[in-house]
Formats: structure tokens, sequence, C-alpha cells
């Protein structure tokens, strides 16, 4: 008569190998075994972690998104940055270079030009701007503009700003630009801010 050993497939319970495929840990399996059985069988997230981002996707769509559509208020303050930038740039060059630097202005772009020689009140050769280009300028993009055509003004050896003639301006120079704030330059001083 045949006895469980001369049985291969009897010698163990049948549910051992469904389990071991299964990882599933035997009755008497350790804590360690039960925490990795219950690791592979969780999937997908929990109903928190779904609100959490659905809850900021509509704080970005609020935000993020009419920023990115809006893009002439987008330009407007980058083309108002960069005005400011040059201005800073054409008195911190009028002072090293000890040369008036003139400052002209169109309807969307503003340029740089400097005196060829020292304590000259006219500017006959482009600046060169920080990055190279000759003359130094700034150009709005489609849509953005200066508001009205600004006077153009010079900045003597000293960074102060001055008119065509060298004469001290007595009055703050107001640049405006369509869909952002001003861009100020001091009289007396030549300071540049908004």
């Amino acid at each position: 008569m045949a006895t469980m050993r001369d049985r291969p497939h009897m010698s163990q319970p049948v549910e051992a190998p469904l389990r071991q495929q299964l990882a599933m840990p035997t009755p008497f399996a350790s804590d360690l075994a039960s925490r990795q059985y219950r690791l592979l069988v969780q999937r997908g997230f929990t109903l928190i972690e779904l609100i959490t981002v659905m809850v900021l996707i509509g704080v970005l769509s609020v935000y993020a998104v009419p920023r990115m559509i809006d893009t002439v208020s987008f330009f407007a303050r980058g083309f108002h940055d960069e005005t400011l930038a040059l201005l800073r740039y054409a008195q911190k060059a009028a002072i090293a270079q000890r040369r008036t630097v003139c400052v002209a202005f169109t309807g969307s772009s503003a340029s740089l030009s400097i005196a060829s020689q020292p304590a000259v009140a006219s500017c006959d050769t482009a600046l060169t701007g920080p990055k190279g280009e000759t003359p130094a300028t700034v150009t709005a993009k489609t849509g953005v503009s200066y508001s009205g055509t600004p006077t153009g003004f010079n900045f003597n050896g000293q960074g102060q700003p001055v008119d065509s003639s060298g004469v001290a301006l007595v009055a703050t120079q107001t640049i405006a630009i369509v869909n952002a704030s001003n861009v100020m330059v001091e009289a007396g001083t030549g300071y540049v801010h908004e």
C-alpha cells in the first residue's frame, strides 16, 4: 500500500504552492511577512491623496493659468524691467567712462549712445550693451509700448540727468509704460527706480 511519502504530490498540502505563488503568508507567518503581503496587495491612491491632488490642480488653475494666458501684462512687466535696467546701465556707463551717455526713445524702444570725448554734451558713438549688442537697446514686444514717446535725456559724467545742452534737469523724468508701472529718474542724483 502506498504511503504519503510515496506520493510526492500529496506530501504537502495543496494550498501551500498557491500561497507561495501569491506571496501570501501562512497563518503562522511573522509580522514582517504580513506587512510585505499588505504592501503587495495595496495598489492605487487613497481618497485623501486624490482630493489633495485635485485641490492643488484647482489652485494652480485659479492663479497660474490666467497669468499664462494674459501675455500682454507679462510682456509689459518685462519691458518695464528691461527699460529700468537699460537706464541704470546708462548711468553706470556714464560714471565709469566719465562721459555723457544719451538715452533716445521711440514709441516702443530705447537706445543708448555715448560721447566719444569727455566733457562733450553730444553723443556720437553707439554704446555697447552689457550683452555685447551695439547699440544697447530695448525693444517692446507686440502690444507693449511706452505711454507716449518719452523725452530723451542724457547722463553726464557724474551720473546726473541733463538735457541735450548739458543743463541739469530740475524735474524727475517719468517713463510711462502701458500696463506696467512707471520708471522714474530723479533729478539731481539720477537715481533710477520704479
